[in-house]
């Protein structure tokens, strides 16, 4: 039986988690998987209940941190090796950049048969000056050498690391998108959206737009808070705006709030901007809120994106990483140019005023995204990439 050793950065909440947790429960028997994770960063809320909820029982390395460190990412390779030496893993699976990195030296090292990398995301642009991008650039460039297949989780994204970023040729990727269990966005949507408009005081003639995600610089809330300014200036309708996260940006995030003069709240009182902090069941917010956006600078396939519109919700995203492999444009919701006030602004007011657009383009999302990212797809095409590439070690 072929052992699989599956890496991932940590157990934050978002696509990684639940790509590595789904993989690992719902592989075939065919299989025997050991799951190994890092240690959350202190202002992200842990998502180990994902995996706890499945049966699983990961291994966690505390010394393998978002942050670079050489002192821990030296005892994270070296508690990494031991791993391989004890479990011999046919196949190395590494999710994310930090787990990216170690997982494959270690696997490296260790002679592992078949190492394979999924991009959830990538850090080439707009997380870093252009030396570290550069420098993070060089070192994917070497592992990829010696990584026998690279998956990318959208054309989009295949794209940049093949052709802008140089990452490795077009035919060393296989393209397996994220996969989720998306039912629960279509189950008891009235009554879970009662409960959440009740507990938040929202009114039937009240908009809610929502973000959803971490309080960190890459998803660049500010233009969210701009935009709701620009909404509230120029609509009629009455809104209500709710950053559902966390994150080391939340004191600047609320400082910007201040400085735009809107009114905000920590609680369920009325405000125009509530801070809600992570919410788990998330599905309950989708339900109740009208609009969901993003407005990251960079992304690799957001979640909060298929969650929307899984929901049935109008979308309101930046144009960027495989966002448009998520987003039928028209169809499904609305794309904006990156960091662009004016474009973002416009377009959520169109949302807000329009109540038939609104309508129109929510109707299309669950037949969007329910096969394309259903966990069972992730799991299948997974699977056969796994068997391709151990036929072709023996």
């Amino acid at each position: 039986m072929p052992k699989i050793l599956r890496i991932i950065n940590r157990f934050n909440i978002g696509g990684p988690t639940y790509n590595a947790a789904y993989l690992s429960k719902y592989i075939s028997d065919d299989f025997e998987t050991l799951l190994v994770g890092g240690k959350n960063c202190i202002s992200e809320d842990s998502s180990e209940y994902i995996v706890k909820n499945l049966g699983l029982d990961p291994i966690i390395i505390k010394e393998m941190r978002r942050s670079i460190n050489p002192k821990y990412d030296l005892i994270a390779y070296r508690k990494l090796k031991a791993i391989i030496k004890e479990y011999k893993p046919d196949i190395v699976h590494t999710h994310a950049s930090k787990a990216g990195m170690l997982g494959r030296l270690a696997a490296i090292n260790s002679g592992v048969p078949v190492i394979i990398h999924t991009f959830h995301g990538h850090v080439f642009h707009s997380y870093f000056n252009v030396y570290a991008s550069k420098f993070f650039q060089t070192i994917e460039k070497i592992l990829a050498k010696r990584s026998s297949k690279i998956i990318a989780i959208s054309e989009k994204q295949k794209y940049e690391l093949s052709e802008v970023y140089k990452i490795a040729d077009k035919d060393k990727f296989s393209i397996i998108p994220l996969g989720f269990d998306l039912s629960r966005f279509q189950e008891n949507g009235e009554s879970k959206r009662i409960k959440f408009r009740e507990k938040y005081n929202i009114t039937d003639n009240e908009i809610a737009i929502a973000i959803v995600g971490r309080l960190v610089p890459i998803k660049n809330h500010e233009l969210f808070l701009k935009s709701i300014k620009y909404v509230t200036e120029n609509t009629n309708k009455k809104i209500r705006a709710f950053i559902v996260g966390d994150g080391e940006s939340k004191e600047k995030i609320v400082n910007k709030t201040k400085e735009l003069g809107l009114d905000y709240t920590f609680s369920n009182d009325k405000a125009t901007i509530n801070f809600t902090s992570w919410i788990t069941d998330v599905d309950t917010v989708y339900a109740g809120v009208d609009i969901v956006t993003l407005t990251s600078l960079n992304e690799g396939t957001p979640v909060s994106l298929i969650e929307a519109q899984a929901a049935n919700k109008p979308i309101l995203s930046t144009r960027v990483g495989g966002v448009e492999n998520i987003v039928v444009s028209e169809k499904t919701g609305l794309l904006a140019d990156t960091n662009n006030v004016q474009d973002f602004s416009k377009k959520l007011l169109k949302l807000v005023d329009d109540n038939t657009y609104r309508e129109k383009l929510s109707k299309e999302g669950w037949k969007t995204v329910k096969e394309k990212y259903s966990f069972k797809s992730l799991v299948k095409n997974t699977e056969d990439l796994y068997y391709d590439l151990l036929e072709k070690t023996n």
